[in-house]
């Protein structure tokens, strides 16, 4: 038996580096799903699991190289005149892919964005469901549906696109926003009565954000140069020839932005209703005459 393996190996080289080959590489696979296995219980209910699973996939993609080059090394030498000939012309027309995979890993080390981030990439809007070799995949947001809600589409964006256009980041280092909310009233309104009442909502709806907004709005200042902003709610007036305009300022959680909104708005418009004629909610309204029609009016 020995003798005949031997024999076979001598004489079909090429066969035998194949078969050790795929033996490997079925060894190798087993072996990482045994890791894995070992690892889901550790890591399934964190985020980390989904970072382990790149590394193991990619760490064992790059042993499968190593390994083909190992194996089939001595083969390939006859090779190496034309790849270093072909060398140039592939890199020039692979140039978008080559810059596409150093925006991957200029992505994966360069803290741009990370899986769960609401980003706004090349002109797309959505969270980031994964992050490719050559494409960020978002779920898109926006677009034909208002409130910062999903619109069911899959977003790819070439990773390129963080070398060569800005990068929004809605909830890197703080998580929260800073919304308005915009409310009419008439001239006659009893406006102080419309403020505290619209702040005092906005205190009762909002105001469990405020502790936890406020230590990370900490931990933002020792990282970048940033002036001090107030996280608390604020109401601010302003007027034209139409109506009184009560602006109320607020900070809310990235992904709960159109339900806060929501909430706000109901209470307002319940609140106003219990006061009744001293608080008016306004509009501005237009009338359209026909030229015809106003003729007629001026005859009779």
């Amino acid at each position: 038996m020995r003798e005949w393996i031997k024999h076979f190996i001598e004489a079909n080289p090429l066969i035998t580096s194949i078969i050790i080959f795929v033996l490997m590489v079925i060894l190798i696979l087993i072996i990482r799903r045994f890791i894995m296995n070992r690892l889901y219980k550790k890591f399934r209910a964190s985020e980390n699991w989904y970072v382990t699973q790149k590394i193991a996939r990619w760490g064992s993609n790059i042993l499968f190289g190593f390994l083909f080059i190992y194996i089939f090394g001595s083969d390939l030498t006859g090779f190496t005149t034309a790849i270093g000939l072909a060398g140039a012309g592939v890199t020039y027309a692979l140039r978008e892919v080559i810059v596409s995979f150093a925006g991957w890993f200029a992505i994966m080390f360069g803290d741009f964005f990370k899986t769960g981030d609401r980003v706004l990439l090349g002109g797309s809007k959505g969270d980031v469901v994964d992050i490719g070799v050559l494409r960020t995949t978002l779920m898109e947001l926006g677009e034909w549906v208002e409130g910062d809600q999903y619109t069911g589409r899959i977003v790819r964006v070439a990773n390129s696109y963080i070398f060569t256009s800005p990068v929004y980041n809605y909830n890197t280092d703080f998580k929260f926003l800073w919304d308005e909310l915009h409310i009419p009233l008439h001239f006659d309104s009893d406006i102080p009565l419309a403020k505290e009442i619209v702040l005092q909502i906005a205190q009762e709806i909002i105001g469990d954000y405020n502790e936890p907004a406020e230590v990370e709005w900490q931990r933002m200042k020792r990282r970048y140069r940033i002036e001090h902003a107030s996280l608390k709610s604020q109401v601010f007036v302003a007027f034209d020839d139409n109506f009184v305009t009560l602006s109320l300022r607020y900070i809310v959680d990235t992904h709960e932005r159109r339900g806060v909104k929501d909430r706000i708005s109901i209470a307002i418009l319940k609140r106003f209703d219990e006061v009744g004629e001293r608080i008016e909610l306004a509009s501005e309204s237009f009338e359209i005459v026909h030229e015809e029609r106003h003729r007629k009016r001026k005859k009779n």
